[in-house]
């Protein structure tokens, strides 16, 4: 899977090493050291995928997340040397779909990429329907979704706790299985980044996130979608 991976990282020596592992998977490499060139970057010649730093020069990297969220679903990998919880948590609410800590492994960051690019890429089969649950569609085979008729933008991540929940309406989701549709993090401490992408979702496709009609809090349990499904 060949991609335009684009990689804002200021620290010279940690970007080569990156670019040289996934120029080695095939992918093609664009290195920026700082937040506002990865701005113009995305802008200008969108990447695949962006690996961008949360500590970068000119604009850091949530400011970089915040800024590129506005405009579309670009799947985004962070990495910091933070590894609070709540710094977590922080990245998922900017938008980003997977987090990594430093010192990591540049075989995982390569398999995170691989992740986030299949999740992010329509299925090749043509086959799967798009699945409509009240005023809510959600297409895997186009990797789109719209509400009320309006197309709404979501991270990788974003869709696949909607693909799953579109799938089966009513059933009651815990927290741990809607993590595994993510299929980007295996940190025990995470169960409450659910929390965050429901809350970002809600602001999505609520009338009032305040008072949701659609994502619905099963205290004690986890979260289901209202409605009845049928093929669209």
């Amino acid at each position: 899977m060949c991609a335009y991976v684009l990689v804002a990282e200021d620290d010279e020596t940690q970007a080569a090493l990156v670019r040289s592992y996934l120029e080695h998977e095939g992918h093609i490499v664009t290195v920026v050291h700082d937040g506002r060139a990865a701005i113009d970057e995305v802008f200008g010649q969108p990447p695949d995928l962006l690996v961008l730093d949360w500590m970068l020069p000119g604009m850091d990297g949530p400011a970089v997340c915040r800024r590129i969220r506005g405009q579309g679903d670009l799947p985004v990998l962070m990495l910091t040397a933070r590894s609070t919880e709540e710094d977590l948590l922080r990245g998922l609410e900017l938008g980003a779909d997977d987090y990594m800590t430093k010192p990591y492994s540049p075989r995982e960051l390569v398999a995170r990429v691989r992740t986030l690019l299949r999740r992010a890429r329509p299925s090749a089969s043509g086959e799967q329907r798009a699945l409509r649950v009240g005023p809510l569609v959600v297409d895997p085979a186009r990797h789109a979704v719209t509400c009320r008729d309006r197309p709404v933008s979501c991270t990788p991540g974003e869709f696949r706790i909607l693909e799953a929940m579109a799938a089966a309406p009513g059933r009651v989701f815990s927290r741990r299985q809607l993590l595994e549709c993510t299929q980007g993090y295996d940190r025990a401490s995470t169960e409450r980044a659910i929390d965050v992408y429901i809350v970002n979702l809600r602001k999505k496709v609520e009338i009032d996130p305040r008072a949701p009609e659609l994502l619905l809090t099963v205290f004690g349990v986890g979260y289901k979608l209202a409605g009845g499904r049928r093929g669209a």
